[in-house]
């Protein structure tokens, strides 16, 4: 399940984003691909608390202790064989869920003057807010963009510097991944 919106998330966001740089003057698609992308982070929040363990944000989202011990090994020329998201793929995951639901909530209440492409919550906030949005908007896009480099330069560096495919889990669902006594966490050792 997770893989499927994984991939609808990653078109509709390629997709947006074009449309929103390089689209045609009606922003029609763009509104209706944005309203598809609020949906999948509603389901995507609602999975993260009530879903299967592994989709749940408290199975892969540790603390800073987890974050550094994790960091301690980023650069060793070895896979890490790490289940699901590691804490750093963790705080990425996090930081793209923020930026999208900033980005949309932007998008509703934006207000670009050109009476064709106005948000359709955009009457629900002041004049100034709304106007303001616009600029929001286009400034998520760019840290979205940066956000999706970020993540296929790191999925680039696991592939070529640590021999690690972390393509082929997210189409087939099955990873290699290493089984120690350690609680994958904290690193402190299993009851």
């Amino acid at each position: 399940m997770l893989r499927v919106y994984h991939w609808l998330l990653a078109g509709l966001v390629i997709l947006n984003w074009c449309l929103g740089k390089f689209g045609p003057d009606s922003m029609s698609l763009h509104f209706w691909c944005g309203y598809a992308i609020a949906a999948l982070l509603v389901f995507r929040v609602v999975w993260g608390i009530a879903g299967p363990r592994s989709a749940r944000f408290s199975n892969f989202v540790t603390g800073p202790r987890g974050i550094v011990g994790y960091g301690r090994g980023l650069f060793r020329r070895e896979p890490s064989y790490w289940p699901g998201h590691n804490p750093l793929g963790a705080l990425s995951v996090i930081a793209m869920l923020v930026v999208l639901a900033a980005q949309v909530g932007a998008g509703l209440i934006s207000d670009p003057d050109d009476f064709v492409n106005v948000g359709p919550l955009a009457d629900k906030v002041s004049g100034a807010t709304s106007s303001a949005a616009v600029g929001w908007h286009h400034f998520g896009a760019d840290v979205i963009l940066i956000l999706v480099i970020l993540h296929v330069g790191m999925i680039a560096y696991y592939r070529i510097w640590k021999r690690e495919d972390l393509v082929a889990p997210m189409i087939t669902g099955w990873k290699t991944v290493r089984r120690d006594d350690r609680d994958d966490r904290d690193g402190r050792s299993r009851p």
